[in-house]
């Protein structure tokens, strides 16, 4: 049985001011639990008694056995499967990413919903991409939502906020800077650098802001097909993102 004060803690972490508090987030089902234990300490782990018997290797400061009922009001989907577990947080500066950057970075300026971010987290996951920079404004990360959405990809890609100007400015001068809007060049026809790149994607109503743009060395846009016909005005950012991925890495392996 899973005591109240043990229930309300869960609950809380929905809220990103405990979540920050106790720098904390929780996850759910087995198959998001157990790749998210590889990369973040599990400081809770709570299942129905036919999960925590069966094969694991989980990890946890502490276990709670709970019935179907009590994992119902612990959970925060509509259909919780089996467990869940909260993680702590792991935090990495700004200032590292760009410092070792070997890659691509992707950088998020002011993404809003949870479904796209989670969208785009697993998106970079599955492209190889170890490093997200988001503006303060972007949404949680940690959030219940996008953590569901990401299928565990965070245990594979970093994450950090900060001032996006001020990362700009700390990217080394060989480090050519992206940015994807209705007035650039066509995304599979401009030159790009693959190795060493930053690929900025704005906000899902008003794009790239200002001051991001300026930070911007080549502008991409993704041409609709056939070309010149009338289409919906823009595509979803999660969407966008994963073709702007799928080119660049295109470009790398031929």
């Amino acid at each position: 049985m899973i005591s109240k004060s043990k229930l309300k803690f869960i609950r809380s972490l929905s809220l990103k001011k405990f979540r920050d508090t106790e720098d904390a987030f929780l996850a759910e089902g087995p198959k998001v639990v157990s790749e998210l234990a590889a990369a973040f300490p599990c400081r809770m782990l709570v299942g129905r008694s036919d999960y925590l018997a069966g094969t694991h290797s989980i990890v946890a400061d502490e276990v709670v056995e709970v019935s179907q009922e009590e994992l119902e009001r612990c959970s925060q989907m509509r259909m919780p499967q089996h467990c869940l577990a909260v993680f702590g947080r792991k935090r990495v500066a700004a200032q590292q990413m760009s410092a070792q950057h070997d890659g691509l970075t992707l950088v998020l300026d002011d993404i809003q919903d949870p479904g796209n971010l989670g969208t785009i987290i697993r998106t970079c996951d599955w492209f190889g991409i170890r490093q997200i920079v988001c503006s303060a404004n972007t949404a949680d990360a940690f959030q219940p939502k996008v953590v569901q959405a990401t299928m565990g990809a965070l245990a594979r890609v970093d994450i950090t906020y900060t001032d996006l100007p001020d990362f700009f400015s700390r990217c080394p001068a060989d480090i050519s800077i992206y940015g994807t809007f209705l007035d650039g060049e066509n995304l599979f026809t401009a030159p790009i650098e693959n190795r060493r790149a930053v690929i900025v994607m704005g906000n899902e109503g008003h794009g790239i802001s200002r001051e991001a743009e300026a930070y911007i060395d080549r502008r991409l846009f993704i041409p609709n097909y056939p070309p010149g016909e009338v289409s919906g005005e823009s595509l979803n950012v999660s969407i966008a993102t994963a073709i702007t991925l799928a080119e660049f890495r295109r470009r790398k392996l031929v």
